[in-house]
């Protein structure tokens, strides 16, 4: 029982390096361009509406706050990380050389709940703005090709349905993702410009239709709300806090930054640059666009069974139709249009660079590990992953998606503020580029909010959540414990003879 929690030698990440086929094209702009690529989106055009009806009112701003204090500790102890082991994996790659396999396993198992969700969630909002963008030009979809059967059938129809745009989506930005990372990038730093841009135009332009009644109460009286015959307590200081755990999955973004490391030119220093610079810029305007929105609109009109029932999944081009201001509406309705395109992206290309990892290290099968020696990408992973993703994304209502990926997230990040914390006990003398300044008490901290923040979760998303662990670790002691390279010896002559120079890197983006 000892050998589950073996360690992946340093050594061992050192040859991963060198033998590594992906291509090192992304510099710390880049880098933090996918950050920002992946933050931008999730929180700003799709959690906002669902944050403030079902959970904290106008009072989502704190909510933010929250998320982003608690994102702050943990964003310290990825740098730390990425400044000691460059390659790709992220939070599972950290844990498999500092805590051992069986914990690197469930985190690996985690971060696939946190990206395949993510994915999933930002794919149906995407379809919620191209569905307006298509009415803005006189074209409708019919509700059974635009509605997950669940939403669909709640809301007095019959037979068939799915979200076929959330279903197309997937399969369009796979198109980008197996061309290859730099053009991948390249794209990304185009979209990543258009989305501050229109950003930047909702906080200006909002400000101007602020009603400071929608702001009162800031912090709105406990309540129940129904849905579905399910029901769940909202508002008040603990409708804050759980809006701070829902909306927690739009910080992923400098989380993905460390599944980009295997293909950063100077991944030591540019990946913690990234991860705290797009951590900084987003959760300031996260702040200021859910002050704007929630004072443009009363946080009730995002009901989905309300008056407005499509402004959950559009929720900021909405406020500026219900102000009276459509033309501001097709300017929004674009920019996110496009701009979610980005945030689908990086997850899924984040979600197959763990697959990686994990199917390097023999923890899940090896074709997750083959790359394409010309365009420096996983394909068949990608594939796989899109088929998945796209056929969820089609059959499920997106309150339940955001839910599962907090709870992913939130777990990842909790296990690198230990992780973190016992390598700085067990290996003091490692080349650290950056350091976590008084480590035992950030690590503290971030471990409790992270924690209270999980409990803090919705019932039925931490009852799937605590399903889809276990399941993780049956499927470790049935296959993955089985065919782990580190169980079976395979770290050892394979490593000893990588002893080639790092291949001279591609210029930066």
């Amino acid at each position: 029982m000892s050998k589950i929690w073996v360690k992946k030698p340093m050594s061992a990440y050192e040859a991963d390096i060198k033998k590594s086929q992906l291509k090192r094209v992304l510099g710390k702009w880049s880098l933090t361009a996918i950050g920002i690529g992946a933050i931008i989106g999730g929180g700003i055009f799709v959690l906002t509406g669902t944050g403030a009806y079902y959970n904290a009112g106008p009072a989502l701003a704190l909510s933010f706050v929250i998320a982003g204090i608690a994102c702050v500790f943990a964003a310290l102890c990825y740098a730390e990380f990425a400044s000691i082991l460059p390659v790709e994996g992220s939070a599972y790659a950290y844990a498999y050389g500092t805590v051992g396999e069986i914990f690197a396993w469930i985190i690996g198992w985690g971060l696939i709940l946190e990206y395949a969700m993510g994915s999933m969630t930002v794919a149906v909002s995407w379809s919620g703005y191209f569905s307006k963008l298509l009415k803005m030009f006189g074209l409708h979809l019919p509700a059974y090709l635009t509605t997950d059967p669940q939403t669909y059938l709640a809301a007095g129809n019959s037979g068939f349905s799915m979200n076929l745009p959330a279903f197309l989506i997937v399969f369009f930005v796979i198109s980008i993702l197996i061309r290859g990372t730099k053009g991948a990038a390249k794209a990304n730093n185009f979209i990543v410009m258009l989305k501050v841009s229109a950003i930047i135009f909702v906080i200006i332009a909002g400000a101007f239709f602020i009603n400071p009644a929608n702001w009162t109460p800031f912090i709105p009286d406990p309540t129940i709300i129904t849905e579905n015959g399910v029901s769940h307590s909202a508002y008040g200081f603990g409708g804050v806090v759980a809006g701070a755990s829902a909306i927690f999955f739009a910080y992923v973004g400098f989380d993905a930054v460390s599944t980009q490391a295997g293909e950063a030119i100077n991944p030591k220093k540019d990946v913690p640059f990234a991860i705290i610079t797009s951590l900084i810029i987003c959760t300031l305007l996260y702040i200021l666009v859910s002050l704007v929105l929630t004072g443009m609109m009363h946080y009730t009109d995002f009901n989905p069974l309300g008056k407005y029932p499509d402004a959950i999944k559009a929720p900021v081009a909405y406020a500026f139709d219900i102000a009276g201001q459509q033309w501001a509406g097709y300017i929004i309705t674009i920019a996110a249009t496009v701009g979610l395109i980005s945030v689908l992206m990086v997850m899924i290309m984040g979600q197959s660079r763990i697959f990686l990892g994990m199917s390097k290290d023999g923890l899940i099968p090896a074709t997750f590990s083959k790359v394409n020696p010309k365009t420096g990408v996983p394909t068949k992973n990608l594939m796989i992953l899109s088929v998945v993703i796209a056929v969820v994304a089609s059959l499920t209502p997106i309150n339940d998606l955001a839910h599962m990926t907090s709870f992913g997230t939130l777990f990842a990040f909790t296990m690198v503020c230990v992780a973190v914390w016992v390598l700085r006990v067990k290996e003091p003398n490692l080349q650290r580029n950056f350091k976590v300044p008084a480590l035992p008490l950030i690590a503290c901290l971030g471990i409790a909010i992270n924690v209270y923040l999980i409990f803090n979760l919705s019932r039925e998303a931490k009852l799937y959540s605590f399903i889809w662990l276990i399941l993780g670790f049956i499927i470790y002691f049935l296959y993955s414990k089985k065919h782990s390279k580190l169980q079976n010896g395979g770290f050892g002559e394979t490593f000893k003879a990588e002893q080639e120079p790092l291949e001279k890197p591609d210029l930066d983006l």
